[in-house]
């Protein structure tokens, strides 16, 4: 399931005229390279959940050979929806599935991480990546207005999500049928005592939100061609 009918407003003025999951990386669409990584990983179907500019969407794949036996399938938003509430218009969603954001560009394993999640016992799986924020300033720890440390301009690690999951069937029970976002799955399901997984793998990953970070994915792909050039 690949959600791609966000309007990509921080990613102008690419967007004017494309939709986000059509601006292209180095020399090939997002969507197109994503697309052929989960076929070369045995995804057989593929739901794409479009809205804005969608038609455009359609007909570039549709004009495109894609690899053989792969069967999509679109599901048009009328309203936005959400990062989880479009998943509930989706039908034939009864076994363990993957669900990803359109603008997210990885070497990411797909199917080693759908079989860490059928070897686990949570419903839901987040894909992170380690991430580094370097903070430019100096850091202060205190105690009832004492200091207690001084760190100048330290790096931080978190884990963040990269915007691709694994999702049970059952999970969906909790999406309602308005607008909901992928946060509001977490919260609701811990909320419930239900288990969620964290799973990170190996390799690059781009969240190709803005221009900036569309700008550093180019570049890296440019400099190594041989991240995708099986995709």
């Amino acid at each position: 399931m690949i959600l791609a009918g966000g309007k990509g407003t921080r990613l102008r003025p690419y967007t004017t005229v494309l939709p986000k999951p059509l601006v292209p990386v180095a020399d090939r669409p997002i969507l197109e390279l994503v697309i052929r990584q989960l076929a070369r990983h045995g995804f057989k179907r593929i739901d794409l959940s479009v809205g804005h500019l969608g038609g455009l969407i359609k007909a570039y794949l549709d004009h495109i050979e894609l690899p053989a036996g792969l069967e999509l399938r679109y599901w048009w938003e009328d309203a936005p929806l959400g990062t989880a509430g479009a998943l509930r218009k989706i039908e034939g969603l009864d076994e363990p599935f993957l669900a990803m954001n359109g603008d997210v560009l990885t070497t990411l394993d797909y199917a080693q991480l759908m079989r860490f999640h059928r070897g686990h016992e949570g419903g839901l799986t987040i894909a992170t990546h380690r991430q580094k924020v370097d903070i430019d300033l100096g850091v202060i720890e205190s105690d009832d207005g004492f200091v207690k440390e001084y760190v100048e301009k330290p790096t931080m690690r978190f884990d963040v999500s990269m915007g691709i999951y694994v999702y049970d069937p059952e999970v969906l029970e909790l999406i309602p049928e308005r607008r909901f976002d992928f946060p509001d799955v977490v919260q609701a399901m811990l909320a419930e005592g239900r288990k969620v997984v964290a799973y990170t793998g190996p390799g690059v990953w781009f969240d190709i939100g803005t221009v900036g970070e569309h700008e550093r994915a180019t570049a890296e792909i440019e400099a190594h061609p041989e991240l995708f050039d099986d995709a």
